[in-house]
């Protein structure tokens, strides 16, 4: 199973339905498996600074297949992976970003949410994900 356009297109509706039913303004970004941009949408109104934000966090996502809020956890000052936010030209390392898993297991892209608190980033970040998961 790959990431199509169909599939990541399917994740941002389900993104934007989350979004709308919570009543905020987000960016959603969805990645293929090579950590390309497949699918994008800003709400009217989202902050433009978090544009850059929702694609880091699913690029950041897809880079180590993990939610970015864990690898978040590993990268604080004493951590294993204290600074590890400043490799690959940049990772956002709190939450938001999600792996999205195929049927066979294999992670085949990612999702990244950002416009609101980390853990609303990370509500309408899994809406997305469960859409296709």
């Amino acid at each position: 199973m790959s990431l199509t356009l169909e599939l990541a297109n399917k994740a941002v509706r389900a993104a934007l339905e989350k979004s709308a039913e919570l009543g905020l303004k987000m960016n959603i970004a969805v990645v293929d498996a090579g950590a390309n941009l497949t699918a994008f949408a800003r709400m009217d109104g989202a902050w433009l600074g978090s544009v850059d934000i929702a694609i880091r966090k699913a690029r950041t996502a897809r880079f180590f297949d993990m939610p970015t809020g864990d690898l978040g956890k590993a990268s604080q000052p004493g951590g294993s992976l204290y600074n590890i936010e400043h490799s690959n030209g940049g990772l956002i390392t709190f939450p938001g970003g999600l792996p999205i898993v195929g049927g066979n297991g294999e992670v085949i892209g990612a999702i990244g949410v950002s416009g609101d608190t980390v853990e609303n980033d990370h509500t309408v970040a899994e809406a997305g994900m469960k859409a296709i998961s």
